[in-house]
């Protein structure tokens, strides 16, 4: 299965979830309530997954993937990028897609939360 397949066929599974395309056909962004929790796109031919990241994850994720960098084209410290290779299996993917939702769930207000943030699947790879 590719990248943004695996992406998108979780993401499309959350609860509110939407796709649009704000930035032109190239690039795909998914958001809940309004707010993006993830984008994908082709970075000169490459596929790419960017998403919402714990800051300390983050960079726990990038020491231990080379293909996870900072956030393209987005806060570094609070976003990831993924792109295929060795260990960012489509487990790893649904992971850091549920996480990216689960993020930007928590900070909508209660009454627009679609699910509780904190009893959605996936949980954090840190409570695992």
């Amino acid at each position: 299965m590719t990248l943004h397949k695996s992406a998108a066929d979780c993401a499309h599974e959350l609860p509110g979830a939407e796709l649009g395309h704000p930035f032109g056909d190239d690039w795909e962004v998914l958001k809940v309530r309004g707010k993006v929790f993830m984008l994908m796109t082709e970075v000169p031919g490459r596929p790419v997954v960017i998403l919402k990241s714990d800051p300390v994850e983050a960079l726990a994720l990038q020491e231990h993937h080379v293909h996870i960098t900072p956030g393209y084209h987005m806060n570094k410290k609070h976003w990831i990028t993924l792109e295929d290779g060795d260990g960012v299996d489509e487990s790893l993917v649904r992971e850091l897609v549920i996480e990216s939702y689960r993020l930007v769930v928590a900070h909508l207000p209660k009454a627009a939360q679609p699910v509780d943030p904190h009893t959605c699947a996936g949980g954090t790879r840190a409570s695992r």
